[in-house]
Formats: C-alpha cells, structure tokens, sequence
C-alpha cells in the first residue's frame, strides 16, 4: 500500500479522483488550499485509490495521510 501525504497544512478544496479509480504518477488527486493559494497534490507513483481518508473542508497538518493506493 502506498501513502499519499500532505505536504503542508491546510483545507482541502477539490478531490478530483474516486476511490476505485486508477492513478499515475505526477496526476492531481487531492487539491488543498493555503494561503488563499490552491496547492496539487500529486500522486507520486501508480496505482488504484484503496481509501481517501479526507473530505472536501478538512484541515490537514503536514505529513497527514490523504490517500492510500494499492
């Protein structure tokens, strides 16, 4: 199982992918916003979303687990 992390603080805006769905390396799967900035998070290797373990408006501290892939 691979772990998707937060790499800073901040809310969650977007989820562009659903669990089931297959992913790439370097695609977007969760959008955080900081400092009125809207901030990718990129998946940083391939595989199946197993679990998003966040929701649009969610705080999220650095290092957190967004996502697993399996």
């Amino acid at each position: 199982m691979k772990e998707v992390k937060a790499i800073m603080a901040g809310v969650v805006l977007m989820i562009p992918v659903s669990q089931g769905e297959q992913v790439s390396v370097g695609q977007e799967v969760i959008i955080l916003e900081s400092m009125k900035m809207a901030i990718p998070i990129e998946s940083s290797e391939k595989g199946e979303v197993s679990e998003i373990r966040v929701a649009v408006g969610d705080f999220v501290n650095e290092g957190d687990v967004l996502m697993v892939l399996k």
